[in-house]
């Protein structure tokens, strides 16, 4: 890779990374896998880059890698684990005054509970803002799907019991 490229490369990466990692966590609802996630989007990323920033569909290639690299972990990891990341804000709930810290954990353990097709639907719709083509083409689906999904989705979260003080704050009612 030139030189010109590779530096291309790593600010994209300086500039992308935490989004795409925020998005994996999301999907995933464990930092450490989502970490690993996004390092093997971004290796596949690497790998490809020339062709791949020629065409000029970088982010929406790293998007996609992020979600499909996610999603592939959740299938196979086992039925048994529980997904949630309490551990990681556990620090930093005793210095949050407002809640923020408990109503991302709300939000973040009621997505867990969605199939993952579903999580990633509104996971790109609503927290990436991603439009139903842009989040069809990360998923590798039809925008019917994606409009399918996020409603079967969306109806779930609806009657959560834990969401049911946040419906304001998640848009929901």
């Amino acid at each position: 890779m030139r030189a010109e490229t590779e530096q291309d490369y790593v600010e994209f990466v300086t500039h992308h990374a935490n989004s795409l990692c925020r998005t994996a966590y999301l999907l995933c609802g464990d930092w450490r896998r989502a970490e690993d996630a996004t390092q093997e989007a971004l290796i596949r990323l690497y790998r490809v880059w020339g062709r791949i920033q020629r065409k000029g569909a970088v982010g929406a290639y790293a998007r996609k890698v992020v979600v499909s690299t996610t999603l592939d972990a959740l299938r196979r990891k086992s039925s048994q684990e529980v997904v949630g990341g309490d551990e990681y804000f556990a620090n930093e709930a005793e210095a949050d005054v407002l809640g923020v810290v408990e109503n991302r954990l709300v939000i973040t353990k009621a997505l867990a509970e969605l199939p993952p097709r579903q999580r990633a639907c509104v996971v790109l719709r609503y927290f990436d803002e991603l439009s139903v083509e842009e989040t069809a083409t990360a998923l590798d689906c039809r925008p019917g799907t994606v409009k399918s999904q996020t409603l079967r989705a969306l109806e779930k979260l609806r009657t959560h019991p834990s969401l049911a003080e946040l419906s304001d704050l998640v848009g929901m009612k």
